[in-house]
């Protein structure tokens, strides 16, 4: 298995990826042709500094993603946190070491990056990833909040 960037052609099997869960399945439309809001978000996240989509391959199959951006910023005396999101493993290799391999991946990249912390959010009602990130030493020390907004 190698952990390398993703390229335009990977946005199909990301999406698939992201669909293929109780909640992705509510928000995400892995369709062919996809929603041109996916090719315009892949554009936007490799023309933004620190903005990286990694995927998992095994056997020239996508087998897991993430997002990890670093983020700027004034507090703890100016420092630089990496944030993930997305993060997803295709069902049918859950419980092969994909997942944990692509958040050591990203938490190297961000120790590299100089970040001082590294952070995540996971929806409330996904108790057995919340188990996952706690068992690599991730901490709930913050409560997460969000307020969706409606096209204008």
């Amino acid at each position: 298995m190698i952990i390398r960037h993703a390229t335009a052609h990977d946005v199909p099997a990301i999406v698939r990826l992201l669909a293929d869960d109780p909640l992705g399945a509510t928000r995400e439309q892995d369709t062919d042709p996809l929603p041109d809001a996916y090719w315009t978000a892949f554009a936007a996240m490799e023309a933004q500094a620190g903005n990286t989509l990694l995927v998992s391959v095994r056997h020239d199959d996508i087998v897991g993603c993430l997002q990890l951006t670093m983020i700027a910023g004034l507090s703890r005396l100016g420092a630089t946190r990496a944030q993930i999101e997305g993060v997803r493993v295709a069902a049918a290799h859950r419980g092969e070491g994909i997942g944990e391999a692509l958040i050591q991946d990203a938490i190297a990249r961000a120790r590299a990056a100089g970040c001082a912390l590294v952070q995540l959010t996971t929806d409330a009602t996904r108790v057995d990833a919340r188990r996952f990130y706690e068992r690599l030493g991730f901490e709930a020390t913050h409560l997460g909040m969000k307020l969706a907004l409606a096209p204008s």
